[in-house]
């Protein structure tokens, strides 16, 4: 069975030409597809439960805010080095045997975890954890575009967009729930469950076949050290960077520096080399090049608006884990119905056109709220979420299948680790922009607002005698001490401002982020089409 055609007509809208009807497809390459993507949701959900939880999570083993970062750190880095290489190791180990086992140690490894006594043992775990929940996301991706027949890639690349874009928006609601109900080792607990039904299903559904050992004699190791060691700097200075003021700090040039040296040195190995690790010539397909484009830019939006807004409820408003996942379900639960409807829109509609839509509909999203008050809340994010939540359903599975239309079997291990690391590295990207831009626009606005409060001001001056009273009429006795305070309670006041309208500014990014993407659209062609690039 041929499972690579250059036509993709379900996934684009062209009319079904006058062929064989499509082979059927057995009941074990289904349970294969839903097994793999269950495990790349969980993949996925990981991250972002165990984000909405970090501060009870620092608190029970004894971590600081600026250590405790390395509990995410430590799992990042680790995933975006095994994403690209998990094409060559199924390759040397066998699908089967690599999936399984990956499967298996992540949900050891996330029992592990709930029963870590220290921050040093969380970090271990967690980075090694990282490496098999890396390893679920591109194999699901795999799977999908080489088990089934392109007419039915779109209903499981509507599978695989339910682990890339409905479990970032939903984990924050699980994570919330579970801290505050049950306590922060259920964040870790919850796989365990639907990790065993994975496990099985891939055992059922999978083939065995024969390991290929000899492939690690004529590996691209060159490529893949320099690679391992590039992408972790460079996720490290994205997740540090902020914290540790950039370049500001001696330990994040040092890395920086690392980072350019192993990548430049990666691209031009695997340029060069006969058996490269990752054949990086797919980028100049137009399709898979614009489409990862949009998917990089898909990511800063996706995992930056995640990151953003629990800042902003916890920041501003105040609501604790529950709260905060309460509101950021309304960008998941939609997706959830709106996601598997969206095979049959690619069946009726040019898939450029759903993916132009969704990502127009997702930028709308963030542009809704660039003009955020004091009183925006809850209510004031229902709609925005909505919004959001309907462009994200729309973009990844039709990008996903226009994107790869064309891609061969021998090149869907490089097109897959390609494809999704991209994502996650646009996440990174994104995330370390937005707290950046947080930091020195929150300074900007604090700067602009202060030189409108001045004691010159009689409102500044009414407003001071009016706090200093409130505080000696509430058991201040001494009026020196209650004007101090009134000063500090101005300054706090100046300062939420400033971070309500720094909040506003980092929106207005990622809608402008979005807007780029949806650029990148309009290069994308119809599948089936010749493009430059030698695609087919």
């Amino acid at each position: 069975m041929s499972t690579l055609q250059p036509t993709v007509n379900a996934a684009a809208g062209l009319p079904a030409p006058a062929a064989p009807a499509t082979p059927a497809i057995s009941a074990r390459t289904w349970i294969a597809v839903i097994g793999a993507t269950l495990g790349a949701f969980m993949a996925v959900l990981n991250i972002q439960i165990v984000n909405a939880s970090l501060a009870d999570i620092q608190g029970a083993i004894g971590a600081g805010i600026d250590d405790g970062g390395w509990i995410s750190t430590s799992y990042l880095v680790a995933e975006i080095v095994v994403i690209p290489l998990s094409g060559w190791l199924a390759q040397v180990f066998s699908i089967r045997i690599y999936l399984l086992t990956n499967a298996v140690l992540f949900l050891a490894l996330s029992a592990a975890c709930a029963l870590a006594q220290d921050l040093p043992q969380m970090i271990v775990l967690r980075a090694v954890q990282g490496f098999t929940g890396g390893v679920l996301i591109p194999m699901a991706f795999t799977l999908i575009i080489t088990l089934l027949p392109r007419p039915k890639q779109p209903v499981g690349l509507a599978l695989f967009a339910l682990s890339a874009t409905f479990a970032p928006a939903i984990g924050p609601t699980i994570g919330g729930y579970l801290t505050e109900n049950l306590g922060w080792q259920y964040i870790f607990y919850v796989n365990l469950v639907p990790g065993a039904i994975m496990v099985g299903m891939l055992w059922y559904a999978l083939d065995a076949k024969p390991m290929k050992l000899s492939l690690l004699r004529e590996g691209d190791w060159a490529g893949i050290i320099t690679m391992a060691i590039g992408l972790s700097a460079l996720q490290t200075v994205l997740e540090e960077g902020n914290k540790d003021d950039w370049f500001g700090s001696p330990f994040i040039v040092r890395l920086s520096v690392i980072a350019a040296v192993a990548l430049t040195a990666f691209l031009i190995i695997e340029l060069t080399v006969k058996k490269p690790l990752l054949n990086l010539r797919l980028l100049v397909r137009r399709n898979f090049g614009f489409g990862m484009l949009a998917n990089f830019l898909l990511g800063v939006a996706l995992y930056g608006s995640v990151f953003i807004l629990p800042q902003y409820l916890a920041r501003i408003q105040g609501y604790n884990a529950e709260q905060i996942g309460m509101v950021l379900a309304w960008t998941g639960l939609p997706q959830l119905v709106l996601i598997p409807l969206v095979p049959r829109l690619m069946q009726r509609f040019d898939a450029r056109i759903i993916i132009g839509i969704g990502f127009a509909l997702f930028s709308a999203s963030n542009f809704m709220n660039i003009y955020m008050t004091n009183d925006y809340a809850a209510d004031q994010l229902l709609w925005p979420n909505i919004v959001r939540a309907i462009g994200q359903a729309l973009v990844l599975a039709p990008l996903s299948a226009v994107a790869t239309s064309g891609i061969e079997p021998e090149n869907a291990g490089s097109a897959s680790g390609l494809f999704n690391m991209m994502r996650n590295l646009g996440g990174a990207v994104g995330i370390a922009l937005l707290q950046t831009v947080l930091t020195k626009r929150e300074q900007y606005h604090s700067n602009v607002l202060m030189q409108s409060v001045s004691l010159f001001e009689p409102a500044t001056r009414t407003r001071l005698e009016q706090l200093t009273q409130y505080f000696v009429n509430h058991g201040v006795l001494d009026r020196a001490d209650a004007a101090h305070r009134a000063y500090v309670a101005i300054g706090h006041t100046v300062q939420k401002q400033a971070f309500i309208f720094a909040f506003s500014d980092t929106f207005y990014l990622l809608g402008m982020a979005l807007i780029v993407a949806l650029v990148a659209v309009f290069f994308l062609k119809k599948p089936g089409q010749s493009s430059a690039g030698g695609a087919h």
